[in-house]
């Protein structure tokens, strides 16, 4: 479980260290920055991933969400810095962390006209919750990889890693570097949801050819596959009991008519069950959630983000109760700007509240001190 979640340069989050729980909910004002810690989560995701320029391609380049106030280490009289230009992003557990420095182009602009694009400037993999040099396991620091051999000291990897790629996309020998594969397995289960559409042409509205479904894909287009596989395989008493809780008296049905599934809702007092095209945008939305949080295979982490949009007031107890269940089995952290839903979650037991607020353009926690931050080091470039 990710136990530490640390960001820096990035957006309105010029250096946050936040603790996370099994259930942690992420709530704030308007523009308080729930959206930029949200991003930064999934851009620590694409860097493990090897995606992290496509990934800050979707947001301007780097230019585009760099901290652009004044102060902090990387900041002199007037505001003028006297730093590198980065964003940072990194995580602990108890088993393992990592972090990324995302940098600008270097060289001659005139090699490349990707001159958007950013440089993976230095990676680190440790064992244990914090950094300490006796820890680290792997380090890159520009095109060059070392990692942790048998005697004790470190050993190339390679020389000539694009700066683009991860290096956690090269370790991949078992015997050498089976720490560095955990924690990119770790990072790869991951799973984000935050692009559910409920319009007419919704892709959870179609029907689809049905195949054994353990994940909900981010757009919901395998929404009837993955509610069967949760039925057939997963938790099929939870799955009735969550669309009980929210439709009282209504149950799901998967129908397969030449191997193509389409999902279909019966309701008290309708003659005919609701197909998927029939479903409120609502009913199907919150469907939605169903199958993303009660998957048989639940990743290592699940993050939904704003999984209210749509809801009626009245399926926001039921909602809860479904992110509650899934946090049993896995770690959740929702990220709300419903007071109602984030007090909800609030009340449960073990449940993280992360209330962000921002002061002089610099989004923080809300009545959190210097003391309260979990203990994080950057290292240096």
């Amino acid at each position: 479980m990710i136990s530490t979640l640390a960001v820096a340069g990035y957006r309105s989050l010029r250096e946050l260290h936040v603790a996370l729980g099994r259930l942690t909910v992420v709530t704030g004002a308007n523009g308080a920055g729930k959206s930029s810690l949200y991003r930064s989560l999934r851009l620590l995701a694409d860097c493990a991933r090897g995606g992290v320029v496509s990934s800050l391609a979707r947001e301007g380049g780097l230019p585009s969400v760099l901290w652009a106030g004044p102060g902090g280490s990387t900041s002199g009289a007037g505001g003028r810095r006297r730093g590198p230009v980065s964003v940072r992003v990194g995580y602990a557990s108890d088993g393992f962390g990592y972090l990324a420095d995302l940098g600008l182009p270097s060289g001659d602009p005139g090699q490349s006209a990707f001159t958007l694009d950013p440089e993976v400037k230095r990676e680190l993999v440790w064992a244990g919750p914090v950094l300490r040099p006796a820890a680290t396991l792997l380090q890159r620091h520009g095109p060059a990889v070392q990692v942790r051999g048998d005697s004790g000291g470190f050993e190339p990897l390679v020389t000539d890693l694009a700066s683009f790629e991860s290096a956690l996309a090269v370790a991949g020998d078992p015997a050498r570097t089976p720490e560095v594969l955990a924690v990119r397995d770790q990072v790869r289960s991951w799973r984000f949801y935050d692009t559910f559409r409920t319009d007419a042409a919704a892709p959870a509205r179609t029907v689809q050819i049905g195949t054994r479904t353990l994940a909900l894909a981010d757009d919901g287009s395998d929404l009837a596959a993955a509610l069967q596989t949760i039925a057939e395989i997963g938790v099929a008493e939870e799955l009735d009991a969550c669309v009980d809780d929210a439709f009282p008296g209504s149950r799901l049905q998967v129908v397969s008519e030449g191997g193509r599934f389409d999902l279909t809702l019966h309701q008290p007092g309708l003659l005919r069950p609701l197909r998927t095209a029939e479903l409120s945008d609502g009913t199907l939305r919150y469907l939605l959630w169903v199958a993303a949080l009660l998957s048989p295979r639940p990743g290592e982490l699940v993050v939904c983000n704003e999984p209210e949009t749509s809801l009626h007031p009245d399926l926001l107890p039921a909602l809860a109760r479904l992110i509650t269940r899934a946090a049993a089995r896995t770690q959740v952290v929702v990220v709300t700007h419903d007071a109602r839903l984030a007090d909800l979650l609030d009340a449960g037991a073990g449940t993280t509240t992360l209330r962000l607020e921002k002061q002089d353009g610099e989004t923080r926690v809300a009545g959190a001190g210097l003391l309260d931050a979990p203990p994080w080091t950057w290292g240096n470039r």
